[in-house]
C-alpha cells in the first residue's frame, strides 16, 4: 500500500497526481454540498414518477399525478376563444367603417389584424409594413386603390391582378416601348413626372410633354398627375414610387411596365380575420 502524502502547507492529503512540480489536494466536498446534491437525485427521481417526464416511442410517461401542459393550454385557448366570441360575431355582422367607430371593437380588431399581418403579410410588406421595391409602403396616406377601410377590405379580399378571383383589383398599363411611344417620347414623359414629383433636374419641353401625357397617361393618372384610385393608376405628383423614382427606372417602367400581383385573402382567411387587417393597415397611420 502506498504512503499518503500530506501537504505540508495546507496539512490536506495530496491525490498523487502532479503536473509541472503542482500537486492536487484531496479536498473531500462540503457535507452540506453533497447532501444538497443527493436531494436533487432524489427530487428528480420523484419528480419523474410524479410528472410526464421519461420519452418513449409516441409518447412520454404520463406521471403518477396525471399533469399534462398540452392539456393546459388546450384550455386556456378554449377559455381565450369564448372570450372572444362577443367580438367576432360583432366584427361579423359590422362594415369596417363600424368597426372603427366602436373604439373597444376597433382596439380588438387591430390587435387581431397585427397578428394576422405578421403570419401572411411582413412577408412581402416587411414586418413594420414599410414595404420594398414593387411592395407597397402601407405607412404612408397614398393608396393605388384608395385608402378608406373599405377600399382596403377590398383590396384585401379580392388582391390585385389575382387571377383566382373574378372580383379582383385590375389594371395594367401599356408598354409604350411596344411602338406607342418613341423612346425621345418617353424619355420625355420620365422627365415630365419627375417634374410632376418635383425631384426632375432636367428641363422639360412642358409644352409637348403635357400634350404627350394628356394624350396617353392622364387617363389613368390623372390630369395632374394626382392618381386615380378608382382605377388603380397611381399619383405621380410625389416622391412615393413603388419601383424606385430614378429616371432610368421610370423610362423602364414606361416603356415595359412591371406589373405585381397580390393574392386575394377571402376563402384563404374568413371574413372577419379580413376585416381586421383592413382595420390595422387602416390606422397604421395612412387610412382615409
Amino acid at each position: 500500500m502506498s504512503k499518503k502524502e500530506i501537504d505540508e502547507l495546507s496539512g490536506t492529503q495530496t491525490t498523487g497526481h502532479e503536473w509541472d512540480g503542482i500537486k492536487e489536494l484531496d479536498t473531500p466536498m462540503p457535507r452540506w454540498w453533497l447532501w444538497t446534491f443527493y436531494g436533487t437525485i432524489v427530487w428528480a427521481i420523484g419528480y419523474c414518477i410524479a410528472y410526464p417526464a421519461i420519452p418513449l416511442v409516441n409518447s412520454a410517461t404520463s406521471g403518477l399525478l396525471g399533469y399534462s401542459s398540452r392539456a393546459n393550454l388546450e384550455a386556456s385557448l378554449d377559455d381565450a376563444q369564448a372570450a372572444q366570441v362577443s367580438f367576432i360575431n360583432e366584427i361579423n355582422t359590422s362594415e369596417p367603417s363600424k368597426i372603427i367607430a366602436d373604439e373597444e371593437l376597433a382596439r380588438f380588431a387591430r390587435a387581431g389584424g397585427r397578428s394576422t399581418f405578421k403570419v401572411y403579410c411582413s412577408q412581402c410588406h416587411g414586418s413594420g409594413a414599410a414595404g420594398s421595391e414593387g411592395y407597397a409602403n402601407l405607412n404612408d396616406d397614398e393608396w393605388i386603390w384608395g385608402g378608406t377601410v373599405e377600399e382596403i377590405y377590398t383590396t384585401i379580399a379580392h388582391g390585385v391582378r389575382y387571377a383566382g378571383d373574378d372580383a379582383t383589383r385590375f389594371n395594367e398599363m401599356p408598354a409604350y416601348g411596344d411602338g406607342i411611344l418613341t423612346n425621345e417620347q418617353i424619355g420625355l414623359m420620365a422627365d415630365y413626372v419627375l417634374k410632376l414629383s418635383e425631384t426632375g433636374t432636367q428641363p422639360v419641353e412642358m409644352a409637348e410633354a403635357h400634350t404627350i401625357f394628356a394624350e396617353n397617361c392622364a387617363a389613368c393618372h390623372g390630369a395632374s398627375g394626382a392618381g386615380e384610385p378608382q382605377l388603380g393608376g397611381p399619383a405621380l405628383n410625389n416622391g412615393i414610387w413603388l419601383y424606385g423614382g430614378d429616371r432610368d427606372t421610370i423610362v423602364a417602367q414606361i416603356s415595359a411596365p412591371r406589373h405585381g400581383v397580390m393574392p386575394a385573402w377571402e376563402g384563404r382567411l374568413s371574413d372577419a380575420t379580413i376585416k381586421q387587417l383592413a382595420v390595422y393597415v387602416h390606422g397604421l397611420g395612412g387610412g382615409q
